[in-house]
């Protein structure tokens, strides 16, 4: 079958009111850059509810929903064929032709799905249903009818054109993105924190990045890792723009006054005061993290406590109740996982203590950062201005 046409549905949106249309041209706005390397010239456009890509030229239907699946705020991708009203037997005639090259072999069970948005259509929905479903057994004796779990729904949707269509192909779910501000993502080589970018990104933030690089400790493969997966997690949020930071002299003073066993604690708690400066400037409103509880020394509640107090802003941590095979699941089915599994490692894995705290005092932690007064803040102004940028899309 060669189509022409996909109907593209939404959920979450519809029951956005007034506002509706800023979300509807949001997701308008993103698949017609999702669809633009994609052969076939589609114009996007939206009608009463439903969002419309016309072909003008043939296309790749493997190649277009492929596309579109990366395209949050989508629930369902059909592959349509639009048709003129020329009458109701003009229709039949659609319908059988449409069932006769989707469906090679007949011998399926079958439901016809009639919706009037026209009203001033001839026949209500219910007649629609029965004169076709009719037409569909006359010509396909093979067939039969099973209103309760067919294996072939047949849509007909009555509008200013009628649309045919019976795949119903699950896209990504979530809200356009853009519509739903700016955060700053604390991304590492590891398996958790891209998984967390998507899952943000997926309700509509706008996402950027920040990654600490401790060179000569990390090699430049590492940073390359990391510059892999922010292009990964692109693919469905968009442009993200990725600034590097150098974080080995402030890791290297830390080691060298704070007492080891706190040594994730405060290193941590300082990528996030860092991370918090990169954010206001990149006018974010807040930060995320790929922390799960209990997962390593750094995530339980009490260091997770120790970590938020230095923040300002809402930090997002949405894997936070995950299962680590959960988080597994998702980077494969986004497609990170064999990219955070690589051996190069990271800032956060080079000088962890043998013996880390796992329920920090804070007061403990204030005493430790104290040493760190006389040159701390130059040496963070110095690494938040000397950060590099790299745009992964």
């Amino acid at each position: 079958m060669n189509y022409q046409s996909l109907l593209i549905k939404y959920a979450e949106i519809g029951i956005k009111g007034k506002n509706r249309y800023l979300f509807e041209d949001a997701l308008v706005k993103q698949i017609r850059f999702a669809l633009k390397p994609i052969e076939g010239s589609f114009v996007v456009s939206k009608e009463s509810g439903r969002i419309y890509a016309n072909a003008e030229a043939p296309f790749e239907l493997d190649d277009a929903v492929e596309a579109l699946g990366r395209v949050f705020g989508i629930s369902g991708i059909c592959p349509m064929v639009q048709v003129d009203d020329l009458g109701f037997e003009a229709l039949k005639d659609e319908v059988i032709r449409y069932l006769e090259q989707v469906y090679p072999k007949k011998d399926f069970t079958f439901k016809v799905n009639a919706r009037r948005a026209n009203k001033n259509y001839p026949m209500t929905s219910e007649e629609i249903n029965c004169a076709l479903g009719e037409a569909v057994l006359n010509a396909f004796p093979e067939t039969k009818v099973d209103v309760h779990h067919p294996q072939v729904m047949l849509h007909v949707e009555i509008r200013s054109r009628i649309n045919l269509y019976s795949q119903v192909i699950p896209g990504p779910g979530g809200m356009p993105v853009g519509t739903n501000g700016r955060a700053m993502l604390l991304l590492s080589g590891g398996i958790d924190s891209p998984v967390a970018g998507y899952m943000i990104a997926k309700r509509g933030v706008v996402i950027e990045a920040v990654y600490f690089h401790a060179p000569p400790y990390t090699s430049d493969r590492a940073k390359e890792k990391v510059v892999d997966l922010a292009r990964l997690v692109a693919r469905y949020a968009g442009p993200i723009k990725l600034h590097i930071v150098n974080f080995t002299d402030i890791q290297l003073y830390i080691y060298d006054q704070c007492p080891h066993e706190e040594l994730t604690i405060i290193m941590r708690r300082y990528m996030m005061r860092i991370a918090e400066q990169i954010a206001q400037k990149e006018k974010c409103q807040a930060l995320i993290t790929g922390e799960s509880i209990g997962q390593v020394a750094s995530q339980t509640v009490q260091s997770l406590a120790a970590t938020n107090e230095v923040c300002t802003m809402p930090v997002f941590r949405p894997v936070i109740g995950f299962d680590k095979q959960e988080i597994v699941d998702i980077s494969e089915k986004i497609g990170t996982f064999e990219t955070s599994i690589q051996p190069f490692e990271d800032c956060c894995t080079i000088f962890v203590a043998k013996h880390p705290v796992t329920k920090p005092n804070i007061h403990m932690i204030h005493r430790s950062e104290e040493k760190l007064a006389e040159r701390i803040e130059e040496m963070v102004r110095t690494a938040v201005e000397g950060s590099e940028v790299v745009v992964c899309q």
